[in-house]
């Protein structure tokens, strides 16, 4: 077994969280609150990854930690349709509240709060037999889930430095934006996201707008569906650690296959199939329908287009009873068809991992991960608000009060530029480079040749 321990943070966090629980709890047969009510024995096979076992004869609670500075939210949560399930000791609340100021999340406030989280954090880890890592589920644009969610990593990083750090990340989006100091929160976050993260799951507003309303066709789509499309690629994650299946992957596997250099760890997450409900009962779902709509750039959570870039690696984790034969067939033929989209630097880019039980509901399903070089717009998007208004150093005033100094700003706008930067120069380091490589090494034999030349040439002579 390999355990992982959710930690959902602030209001969009503890929301996100418990749309992924909801499905979880569906997934493994469990009611919500706990109790199992399936008839299926895979259900209960590897149940440990996301429960534990309680006192109570075929009662499971969640190994999740609810965390946020101000009490409303997790009230919310406890009096909803999952109340009776999460442990109570597990819900750590302040009192004040962030007010949307990362300082106050990552330093005065968020720090009085981060010994009661991180002793719930030790326990968890505690109860684990084989834990493989941790999970955050915070959104950028706040206080509480960017200052005491970062703040939560990089404590995690130094008290388990061998274990996975995943963050699903929702970050502010161009057309949908709740509060006006977005770009500090969300600048201020990417600087502590680069060092300590192992995975970063990028996902914003507008993208999955778009997919509700173009693909779902939901007229208004609510915050409820947006966080039913981000549970879905949650649970996909995981599948092949909490069920059988013929090609298994997990966390650390998924760190291994899609991040070539340590800072570039920010993908973006899709899912398929997305189906309206008027339209379910025409569509024959095939492989290569899964493949087509999973690489369709109208179906990625982030508002970035694939095509202005290029795949560095994609993961896909298909579920349901698939001819692994079929599988590989189809990605072999979208990466002959599309190799202007990869990078011509990384062979066999794309890693697949098979499950045989597909979510409840559907025949079959697939989770694509890509780490591809046009997440750079996200960051790009999120630098030029910031330089706005850090220019005129316009709301500043708020982060100075709470004693954080204006050289944290320029530090962490500096490596948001340099990640940008980073981004841009791999997307073109293609075949130039490598022609560039074989010139050099044959300069290098030639000189040496010379050289060996040269020696034998008596020293007068040559004077």
């Amino acid at each position: 077994m390999r355990e992982l321990v959710t930690f959902a943070v602030g209001q969009a966090g503890n929301q996100i969280g418990s749309a992924f629980w909801s499905g979880v709890l569906s997934e493994h047969g469990l009611n919500n609150e706990g109790q199992y009510v399936g008839n299926n024995p895979n259900q209960l096979e590897k149940i440990g990854v996301f429960f534990e076992p309680s006192g109570q004869e075929g009662k499971y609670v969640p190994r999740s930690v609810q965390v946020d500075l101000e009490p409303g939210t997790l009230d919310h949560v406890r009096s909803g349709p999952l109340g009776q399930l999460f442990r109570p000791d597990n819900f750590v609340a302040g009192e004040s509240g962030a007010g949307n100021n990362f300082s106050k999340g990552y330093y005065t406030e968020g720090a009085e709060l981060m010994d009661s989280v991180m002793d719930v954090a030790r326990k968890e880890a505690e109860k684990a037999d084989m834990l493989q890592g941790f999970q955050l589920v915070h959104s950028l644009g706040g206080g509480t889930g960017s200052g005491l969610g970062t703040n939560l990593l990089t404590k995690l990083r130094e008290e388990f430095p061998d274990r996975m750090l995943a963050t699903w990340s929702v970050l502010p989006s161009p057309k949908v934006s709740d509060t006006v100091v977005e770009p500090y929160n969300a600048t201020l976050s990417f600087h502590q996201l680069v060092e300590n993260a192992d995975l970063s799951f990028c996902l914003d507003n507008e993208a999955l707008y778009d997919i509700c309303q173009r693909t779902l066709r939901t007229k208004d789509p609510s915050y409820k569906d947006l966080n039913s499309i981000i549970s879905y690629a949650m649970s996909g994650c995981s599948t092949t650690l909490r069920f059988p299946g013929q090609l298994n992957s997990d966390l650390r596997k998924l760190g291994v296959n899609m991040v070539p250099f340590p800072r570039l760890h920010f993908f973006t997450a899709g899912f398929t199939p997305l189906v309206s409900p008027g339209s379910k009962a025409y569509q024959h779902l095939t492989v290569s329908e899964l493949v087509q709509q999973g690489f369709d750039p109208k179906n990625l959570m982030a508002a970035i287009d694939p095509r202005l870039g290029k795949y560095l690696t994609v993961s896909a984790i298909f579920r349901g009873k698939l001819s692994s034969r079929d599988v590989e067939q189809e990605m072999s033929t979208i990466q002959n068809k599309q190799s202007q989209s990869f990078v011509q630097w990384v062979p066999n880019c794309i890693s697949t991992s098979l499950c045989d039980v597909p979510p409840p509901g559907m025949r079959m399903s697939a989770t694509f991960i890509a780490n591809t070089t046009s997440i750079k717009d996200l960051f790009k998007r999120t630098h030029d608000q910031f330089s706005l208004m850090f220019r005129r150093k316009a709301f500043l005033h708020w982060y100075t009060g709470e004693g954080m100094d204006e050289m944290e700003f320029t530090e962490a706008e500096s490596n948001l530029i340099d990640l940008i930067t980073e981004y841009e120069q791999y997307e073109a380091a293609g075949l130039d480079d490598d022609e560039e490589i074989l010139e050099e090494e044959y300069i290098e034999e030639s000189q040496f040749a010379d050289e060996g030349v040269q020696e034998e040439v008596p020293a007068e002579e040559e004077y």
